[in-house]
């Protein structure tokens, strides 16, 4: 683990407190916690995001190539048939 040292409101602490105190876990714990949980959050946030950008341009961007659908794999791999 990496030390690193943050500032907190006295609310914050007192709150921090009282709750590791009723889970019995230490702050440290407690605010590791929290921090996993906002840092899921704003994955799932983000990949929600990517994949809705994602959806906006499908069909925007002709290819050009008549037959894509049919020979997709033709024009990937660059085989001749």
């Amino acid at each position: 683990m990496i030390r690193t040292q943050v500032q907190l409101t006295e609310e914050q602490v007192r709150a921090l407190r009282f709750l590791a105190g009723q889970r019995g876990v230490s702050m440290a714990e407690l605010i590791r916690e929290s921090v996993e949980h906002y840092l899921q959050e704003t994955k799932e946030t983000v990949d929600d995001e990517l994949v809705r950008r994602a959806k906006e341009v499908v069909g925007k961007f002709s290819s050009g190539l008549a037959d894509l659908a049919e020979n997709h794999d033709r024009y990937l791999t660059g085989d001749e048939y």
